[in-house]
């Protein structure tokens, strides 16, 4: 064995078995690791030609013990073709508590591991906790079988033995979305989705690619694919820690991560693919019985929104997410929807001190609109002369300037521009009911930030409409 380093953190022994050659044997041990690149937590470390993992990190089952020609006697023994390291920090106290290092040939071996969770831990209450629960578990684990037969009276010994299949309980976790089949305020509280239908509807718009994604670290077979969505609906809607949806599912903070980003990956490009932006006989049959009369070619009502997001680190990005607006670091992005109250346009996110015309520019509205529509927004978007090459009119008040006074029916108008323009900030509302948009995003979410945005946007369209036909 090599005298390098032991690759796995916080591991500092010399020695060690060489990563295998076989590609499928050895990102399963890299993922038994557990290694990040660079401080990375989204990207597993990949190991070079002298990279090695110590004996301490593995079974004594995975060790080859006989041969063709009998018994190991070498003191440096071989693996066995499929073994890979699964002794950590996590499972140590595990594996001692349990005396799976209690033979004679590893005392040295155990009184290392002894010393590694020794050191996992900090005050000598806790090192107490761990020597009473070992001790205890050492008795537990050497008391001898009770034979089933001496125990049990001669009457009942032809009673017909029942399949243990059938006894057993199953065993959900804490919150799982079986549980809430009948339950619509609950399904409506942690999904934001009225009834367990409208969940089950939405993921089956998702297709059949749902149930063979491509996850972030490893593919997850603890939850089920719909309590997978379950989650990523209950982190959208009541932005819960990674630390608590781990307790509630009953699986790891990583197992958290893997699912989620992966989910709202996944959700955010399928839904692009649809066509939300729908043509205009479309948008005038569902528009309001009002808008068809006072602003017939209205194809799209626009508005900006912000959603703040935790300070940076870097000067730089400090300064692009910095709002005047909200004085506070946020994400802005430009919002779209149908006068019907449809949501038929989400742009990127941008920095918060990017100005409303600048998305504007980046934006493709130009080019998605048809000659002599027009675009209701509010005095913010400026940006007449963006559109009017395309033959797109823009719908906002009046500017007050160099004027002393307005006519009345200039100020008819802007009302009239105003009570159907506050449509969509209702429509912005709603949306931030999913309050992972209105609580500061953290570093991982804020590179998501375009990715959940428009996934809580296209969410909205799966509700019931907040327009009314008579609005």
């Amino acid at each position: 064995m090599p005298s390098t380093c032991c690759c796995v953190p916080n591991c500092s022994n010399r020695g060690g078995h060489v990563f295998p050659k076989n590609e499928k044997l050895k990102k399963k041990w890299i993922k038994a690791i557990k290694r990040n690149m660079d401080g990375n937590r989204y990207r597993l470390w990949k190991p070079s030609k002298t990279s090695v993992v110590c004996k301490l990190h593995f079974l004594p089952s995975d060790y080859k013990s006989e041969t063709t020609c009998g018994k190991y006697c070498c003191p440096c023994k071989r693996l066995k073709s499929d073994a890979f390291p699964s002794v950590f920090h996590g499972s140590v106290l595990l594996l001692l508590m349990t005396g799976q290092y209690d033979r004679p040939n590893e005392v040295k071996q155990k009184a290392l591991l002894t010393l590694i969770v020794l050191k996992a831990v900090r005050t000598c209450r806790q090192i107490f906790h761990v020597m009473m629960l070992m001790s205890v578990m050492k008795f537990i684990t050497r008391q001898p079988c009770v034979d089933v037969e001496m125990t049990v009276p001669n009457e009942s010994r032809n009673v017909p033995s029942i399949d243990s299949s059938l006894t057993q309980t199953l065993t959900w976790p804490s919150l799982c979305v079986e549980k809430f089949m009948f339950d619509s305020p609950g399904i409506m509280f942690y999904t934001g989705l009225q009834t367990y239908e409208d969940f089950t509807f939405v993921l089956a718009t998702l297709g059949n690619a749902a149930y063979d994604l491509n996850y972030l670290y490893y593919r997850s077979e603890q939850l089920s694919v719909e309590n997978q969505f379950f989650l990523t609906l209950i982190k959208l809607r009541q932005h819960k820690t990674n630390f608590e949806l781990s307790r509630l599912f009953n699986i790891s903070e990583t197992a958290v991560v893997n699912i989620w980003v992966t989910w709202v990956n996944f959700m955010s490009r399928q839904w692009r693919e649809v066509k939300t932006f729908p043509d205009r006989d479309i948008v005038r049959f569902f528009s309001p019985h009002d808008f068809k009369t006072k602003f017939p070619s209205t194809r799209i009502i626009i508005d900006g929104t912000e959603c703040p997001v935790m300070k940076p680190k870097s000067p730089i990005a400090q300064q692009s997410t910095f709002s005047t607006y909200k004085n506070r670091n946020t994400i802005k992005l430009l919002v779209g929807a149908t006068p019907g109250g449809l949501v038929n346009y989400v742009s990127p996110a941008y920095g918060g001190s990017t100005s409303d015309r600048q998305i504007c520019e980046r934006s493709n509205l130009s080019s998605i609109c048809d000659k002599s529509d027009s675009i209701m927004a509010d005095k913010g978007f400026n940006v007449q002369d963006l559109f009017a090459p395309y033959d797109v009119s823009i719908n906002i008040p009046t500017f007050f300037r160099k004027k002393n006074r307005m006519t009345g029916k200039t100020v008819l108008k802007d009302r009239a521009i105003s009570s159907k323009r506050v449509h969509i900030e209702r429509i912005i509302g709603l949306a931030k009911t999913y309050k992972i948009l209105k609580a500061p995003l953290n570093i991982t979410e804020t590179k998501l930030a375009s990715e959940i945005t428009f996934v809580c946007f296209m969410l909205c369209n799966f509700k019931t409409c907040i327009i009314s036909e008579t609005a």
